[in-house]
């Protein structure tokens, strides 16, 4: 049986110029696996948070965030270069969906195990995430096998993955101290970066689409951003349960889905897949810098869900924490994609900086009103003007600052 006939095609490098290249169907199922595993460490992350263990909060999260970002970073340049979309793509990435599912279902423990100090319990986390990987593994073997003309990278890709997942599994069945796996971890986090980098730059690349590519990250920034409604609708069930309806749940609705449409705003102002397209090298900076803006969209959710705890009555933190918990993943989104923003564009704007400060300065305001008793909703409402700050400044004045940056960055 031939290969046609048999619903297999070759996997060549797909046509990086080809137009009208848009996600498929199936890469956006195999985003919503990620959307679980947001939820997953957004939820442990709001939980040790409101209990004021911010230590073991943030170290589970962004043990976490790494985990599963590079994951879907590394699966989502592959098939920008060589996704056939035939039965043999299909099923591995369906493997590499169960992987996904699999590692979120090891987060609590993990979080947990960092929570008490009792080493690190991340034996299903790196289960799953093993999972996902020897399944990228398969793809990019099957690609240098059937496109000579990527063979060393697929090939460098390959090797990378395969020694870091040699190491993952070392950690498993060794059990070493807590500071042993923050260092192993951490240079097998580095393994994984180099290998994509290494792959680009010295073994001949592979043909990803700039628009795709764009396109692929914007739209899981729009899946993280879900878990900013999922905060409110959680913050705003418990005012329901506690004082029925009143302006606080009102303000707290309003907030929640304001600060959620602000960020979600501010994130399409810069037209990335322009100039990623004009200046391919730059795709590493882009690429690699989304994982603190993703990050940061799944903090925003998981401190609204702070809110809901304190107003439950179920914190320990108080409200100027969990104002704290929702202001500084905004800061850090602002200052990430601003950052990223400069760099794609090479470019100084005066008025970019007047903005990022006008939008920081709201942030501190809402935390100062906090501190002086005002309510979690008044606060999360002045929050909510952060972004709006941007907004305003770039539908005003901005959008031909912004224009004329893309016309010199293209030129």
């Amino acid at each position: 049986m031939s290969a046609s006939t048999a619903g297999l095609r070759r996997m060549r490098g797909r046509d990086p110029e080809q137009r009208g290249r848009v996600a498929t169907p199936l890469e956006l199922l195999f985003d919503l696996t990620f959307a679980i595993a947001f939820g997953q460490a957004g939820d442990q992350l709001a939980h040790l948070l409101a209990e004021g263990h911010t230590i073991a909060a943030l170290g589970g999260f962004t043990y976490a965030m790494f985990a599963i970002i590079l994951a879907w970073i590394n699966f989502t340049w592959f098939a920008s270069a060589f996704d056939t979309d035939d039965w043999v793509f299909r099923v591995t990435t369906m493997v590499q969906m169960v992987g996904v599912l699999i590692l979120a279902l090891g987060l609590p423990a993990m979080f947990h195990s960092i929570d008490t100090g009792h080493g690190l319990d991340n034996g299903v986390m790196v289960a799953g995430y093993v999972v996902m990987r020897v399944a990228m593994v398969f793809q990019w073997l099957r690609a240098a096998r059937q496109d000579p003309d990527r063979r060393r990278a697929s090939l460098t890709n390959a090797a990378y993955i395969t020694l870091a997942q040699i190491g993952w599994v070392t950690l498993i069945f060794t059990d070493p101290s807590l500071g042993v796996i923050v260092i192993v971890s951490t240079l097998l986090f580095v393994l994984e970066f180099g290998g994509p980098i290494i792959a680009e730059r010295r073994a001949g690349g592979t043909p990803w689409h700039a628009h795709h590519i764009a396109e692929r990250y914007s739209l899981l920034a729009i899946i993280a951003l879900g878990e900013g409604l999922i905060g409110t609708i959680a913050s705003v069930s418990a005012v329901l349960q506690n004082q029925g309806w009143s302006i606080e749940a009102v303000l707290l609705a309003l907030a929640g889905t304001g600060i959620t449409f602000g960020l979600w705003w501010v994130y399409f102002v810069t037209p990335f897949a322009d100039v990623l397209h004009r200046f391919r090298r730059r795709g590493f900076a882009f690429g690699y810098g989304h994982i603190i803006v993703f990050a940061a969209i799944a903090a925003v959710g998981a401190g609204l869900h702070v809110a809901a705890y304190v107003i439950e009555d179920e914190a320990t933190i108080g409200p100027v924490g969990a104002l704290l918990s929702t202001a500084i993943p905004v800061a850090v989104f602002m200052l990430a994609v601003f950052g990223l923003s400069s760099y794609m564009l090479r470019t100084f704007d005066p008025l970019h900086v007047w903005l990022l400060v006008g939008s920081l300065a709201m942030l501190v305001g809402a935390v100062l009103l906090a501190a002086n008793g005002v309510s979690i909703g008044w606060s999360l409402i002045v929050v909510m003007l952060s972004p709006v700050v941007v907004i305003v400044g770039y539908e005003v004045v901005g959008r031909k600052h912004m224009s004329d940056a893309l016309e010199r960055a293209l030129a």
